[in-house]
């Protein structure tokens, strides 16, 4: 406990976009920020520029997130992807460990393709073209009955926002390491094409995602309003998808709803495992 007697939480938040400018870290500080507001802890948060810097934190945050970012997931011999897997051995050392209190951590896109590469849970590559939207996404009976869905639709929409994808789970390391595949994209009956996964939980703390639950409406109205953006998802996709895209920012059922749930929920999970030590 703090002088105020608020029980304290630590996170980290960690910064795969490279020095690229975008909308995802302020997702996570405004996400933080509000949960804060609501539950009256001592929260505090620390950012690390791990592709840029080859910054990594320790293992004493209570609490990892770790975000989306530009570029290849098949950087193994990079400096900034070792630090990285090393973090993440730590870290599961330590839930693994007789220490009460665990460290949870939440992955989101280019941090999902690389735990799935580290974990071989299926085939990570190129998409023939980028997904781009606020698009539906499917609850598997796992992700039906996870506490970080709760609150969602099936199929409920989120911000899907990659080049790269992970497909064809490797069902025999699903069940040899007890994970769980929570949700999947979009059907697409008209392309002959196999669905990515789109959300995993590893472990009791560690849990990902490929969409991106910290998106929020101002932040993908921002982008969207950009000439370059607007005309890449006009090409791609048609001007009626991309009005359709507008129109969805601002209904409180689609993104607004999954941004006010999936991390918040995590949040929960995470916090009431630390206050019950």
């Amino acid at each position: 406990m703090g002088q105020t007697g608020k029980q304290q939480v630590k996170v980290a938040i960690l910064d795969l976009y490279d020095g690229i400018a975008n909308e995802g870290m302020r997702g996570f500080r405004e996400i933080l920020q509000r949960y804060k507001a609501k539950s009256g802890l001592d929260l505090t948060f620390e950012i690390f520029d791990v592709r840029k810097k080859s910054e990594v934190p320790g293992t004493e945050f209570d609490i990892y997130l770790s975000s989306g970012g530009p570029g290849s997931p098949l950087s193994e011999d990079e400096v900034w992807d070792k630090k990285f897997m090393q973090l993440v051995d730590k870290l599961e050392d330590h839930n693994l460990s007789n220490n009460p209190q665990k460290k949870y951590g939440f992955f989101v896109c280019h941090s999902f393709q690389l735990m799935c590469r580290k974990y071989q849970l299926g085939d990570v590559n190129m998409r023939r073209s980028p997904s781009f939207g606020i698009l539906p996404t499917h609850l598997t009976k796992p992700g039906e009955a996870d506490p970080i869905n709760e609150g969602l639709s099936n199929p409920f929409y989120a911000v899907d926002s990659r080049s790269w994808q992970v497909i064809n789970p490797n069902e025999k390391r699903f069940v040899d390491m007890d994970m769980q595949l929570l949700a999947i994209e979009k059907e697409r009956p008209y392309v002959d094409l196999p669905r990515a996964m789109m959300a995993i939980r590893f472990s009791e703390y560690f849990v990902a995602t490929q969409f991106h639950p910290e998106a929020d409406a101002i932040g993908i109205k921002t982008l969207l309003v950009k000439d370059e953006k607007k005309k890449e998802v006009v090409e791609e996709h048609g001007l009626d998808k991309y009005e359709q895209m507008l129109e969805r920012l601002d209904d409180p059922d689609k993104m607004i709803h999954t941004n006010n749930t999936i991390i918040p929920n995590f949040l929960d999970q995470a916090i009431l495992s630390l206050q019950l030590v």
